[in-house]
């Protein structure tokens, strides 16, 4: 479970309460959460739902970051890459095979046998960010949280090397506010 504290930061980096989040996968350099591990099923509204993002890329800054490579063409160039280097493409393969295993050990008996009662235990078997395909790119924020999260994504390690900056300037740590004024503060 999140802390009190890593709760409230991410709640205030994402804009909104952190959904299934349950715990600090990753922290920047300030010792703020920068990538949460969340659950892969929660209730929403009665109802549960299969969360297909296992981490979730929380920090502001790098959340920018890796908008303005997407804006540019980058899941694009990136699925391109993964098209013609077959090393990268096996690379991939077992980053997405290690997400969907992680994600599943996370799942107590009685959660996969509700998920297999209920006809959803197919939705375990996407990769990162919800992908049934390992040779698609689609959010380059989920493959750069695996990768600061375990290491072992060729696409969130090539996100990370085209980045100027992993995380806040010291001049401008932008959660350096959230950690002084408390949890009551949790919009950006």
């Amino acid at each position: 479970m999140l802390a009190p504290r890593d709760r409230a930061i991410v709640a205030w980096q994402l804009g909104r309460p952190p959904v299934a989040a349950i715990g600090v996968a990753h922290r920047c350099p300030y010792g703020y959460p920068q990538v949460v591990v969340t659950h892969p099923l929660h209730r929403d509204d009665e109802r549960f739902v299969v969360f297909p993002t296992l981490f979730w890329l929380s920090c502001p800054f790098v959340g920018a970051a890796v908008a303005r490579l997407e804006s540019t063409g980058g899941v694009k160039r990136f699925e391109s890459r993964l098209a013609r280097d077959p090393a990268l493409a096996v690379r991939s393969r077992a980053a997405h095979d290690a997400y969907r295993e992680e994600r599943r050990a996370l799942l107590s008996l009685e959660e996969l046998a509700f998920l297999r009662d209920v006809g959803a235990l197919d939705r375990l078997e996407t990769g990162i960010a919800g992908l049934a395909s390992p040779h698609r790119v689609k959010c380059l924020h989920a493959h750069l949280a695996h990768f600061l999260a375990r290491g072992e994504n060729p696409i969130g390690e090539a996100v990370a090397t085209e980045l100027i900056q992993l995380f806040c300037p010291a001049e401008r740590v932008l959660c350096a506010g959230i950690a002084e004024e408390g949890p009551s503060c949790c919009q950006r």
